[in-house]
């Protein structure tokens, strides 16, 4: 060894206080240099093992992919990121999936010239989306969401707003692909917030999977009685002004009943919401 590290890096190493790049350069020296290890077990017995498990588990942690990266640089914490990417309806092979689902649709409802086959489709997106985003059999982070210092309706809030996000420019993009619609195209949109509201705010008393499945139900039932209805009451389609004023209503109500249970998603597991302690 033609060098040493300095006496006042090697007690800020003993001490935890010594910062990159001096402490790589530290770290890797200390692997190589039987004198700089044995002064630093004079100077702290205990802070080779230290170093070396540090180590260990800096190299042992996973990664993180360009989003994570991205999130975190905007702002969003790491914990907090990781959650957002780890989200199993955000991988490449869902968004494809419905990405190819969507653009199905789109050349249907233009060869048949019927909307109603994308209206009715496209509420029900972010539906599964959000319904498919919890629980120990698809979430690959559930384990660490339990013992996660954080609340699970903080949770919830955080996967849906990433899926709805996703969801609901997917869908937008679609829209744009039925131009000739005009704003009917874009009919789906109030609907699609209502059920995912409504979905969630009972996800407080059914669990996560349940309760999208019967609000998914309840649409399709809606979109049949409305398909038979329509002639004898145009303003019955979920798709007129009354509709959608309706939609919004619903929605608003839902929120509400979510944000006053949103203590239920701490105190009971319901499958997949874990109880976490305070974020």
């Amino acid at each position: 060894m033609t060098w040493h590290v300095a006496e006042d890096d090697l007690r800020a190493y003993a001490h935890g206080e010594l910062a990159p790049p001096l402490l790589w350069s530290a770290d890797t020296h200390l692997t190589a240099c039987a004198q700089c290890r044995a002064r630093l077990t004079v100077a702290d017995p205990v802070a080779l093992d230290a170093g070396w498990e540090r180590l260990d588990a800096e190299l042992d942690a996973p990664r993180p992919t360009v989003v994570e990266r991205l999130l975190i640089r905007l702002g969003v914490g790491d914990h907090t990121a990781r959650l957002l990417t780890a989200t199993p309806v955000l991988r490449r092979s869902w968004l494809l999936s419905v990405l190819f689902l969507l653009v199905m649709t789109v050349l249907a409802v233009r060869m048949a010239d019927r909307p109603a086959l994308f209206l009715a489709l496209a509420p029900l997106l972010p539906l599964a989306g959000v319904a498919l985003s919890y629980g120990p059999t698809l979430d690959p982070t559930y384990e660490m969401a339990v013992v996660a210092p954080l609340h699970g309706f903080r949770l919830l809030m955080i996967r849906t707003v990433a899926v709805l996000t996703a969801g609901l420019a997917l869908n937008g993009l679609a829209s744009l692909a039925l131009p000739g619609y005009g704003l009917m195209a874009l009919a789906w949109l109030m609907p699609a917030l209502a059920l995912t509201t409504t979905a969630l705010a009972l996800s407080a008393r059914l669990g996560p999977a349940l309760a999208p499945a019967l609000v998914g139900g309840g649409w399709l039932t809606l979109l049949v009685v409305a398909q038979t209805q329509t002639q004898a009451h145009p303003a019955f389609s979920p798709f007129t002004p009354a509709g959608q004023a309706t939609a919004a209503a619903v929605a608003a109500l839902a929120a509400l009943l979510l944000y006053r249970s949103r203590d239920r998603f701490d105190t009971r597991p319901l499958g997949g919401f874990a109880g976490g302690g305070p974020a």
